[in-house]
């Protein structure tokens, strides 16, 4: 249909592909539970305009110029790395903040940090973290490629129906989180030390996700 090959093959495959845990998703459920709904849809519009950029650039050859650079594609990989460790530390250190201020009964200490807070910028961050993130960069480049047709006349309508299906199982999921995030958010906002710990633990793993990209 529309030059696409398998196309039940792909929309399973896709399925699955997004519910895996990846840090564009942990990013969306970590600022819909500290910042609350609105946060987390700003969010998530970053890492669908970052899908959108990576899906032209696949259709414009993205794959090939890999192929022809494997030190490129090293560049964007450890760029990605550093940037899923920035975010992490910055989590890791703001839950560490809140937990010293909550232990002081510091509430002037608290409100500072959440001022601070506000200027995170989720739009930005996520859409910075998913143009950097590997394992989407694969997705587009060795696998979305595999379902058009190369004989097919208009390849661009191809594109443009497997990216559809794609970002629509993407904004269920990623609005499921939200939604899952927001519930966290009025809980944190009434228990601080259970957020400060969210924080730390949301930090963690994505110091594990860098360091498996890291070593991938």
């Amino acid at each position: 249909m529309f030059g696409t090959v398998d196309l039940w093959t792909y929309v399973v495959a896709t399925v699955l592909i997004i519910l895996l845990p990846g840090p564009n998703s942990l990013y969306v459920l970590s600022v819909a539970s500290r910042k609350g709904r609105r946060a987390g849809f700003q969010a998530a519009a970053g890492v669908f305009l970052g899908d959108s950029v990576l899906m032209v650039a696949s259709a414009a050859g993205l794959a090939s110029m890999f192929a022809a650079s494997p030190v490129l594609y090293n560049l964007v990989r450890w760029a990605g790395v550093a940037y899923l460790a920035f975010l992490a530390f910055g989590l890791l250190r703001g839950g560490w903040k809140t937990w010293r201020a909550v232990r002081r009964g510091d509430p002037l200490e608290a409100k500072t940090l959440d001022a601070g807070a506000a200027n995170e910028r989720p739009f930005v961050r996520a859409l910075i973290a998913s143009l950097l993130n590997p394992k989407a960069i694969l997705f587009f480049v060795a696998f979305f490629v595999q379902f058009v047709d190369p004989a097919y006349a208009y390849p661009v309508l191809s594109y443009g129906v497997l990216f559809v299906i794609l970002q629509i199982c993407s904004m269920v999921y990623l609005s499921t989180l939200i939604v899952a995030g927001n519930g966290l958010a009025q809980t944190f906002r009434r228990r601080r030390r259970l957020a400060a710990a969210g924080n730390g633990l949301v930090g963690a793993v994505m110091i594990a996700f860098a360091a498996k990209l890291a070593t991938g």
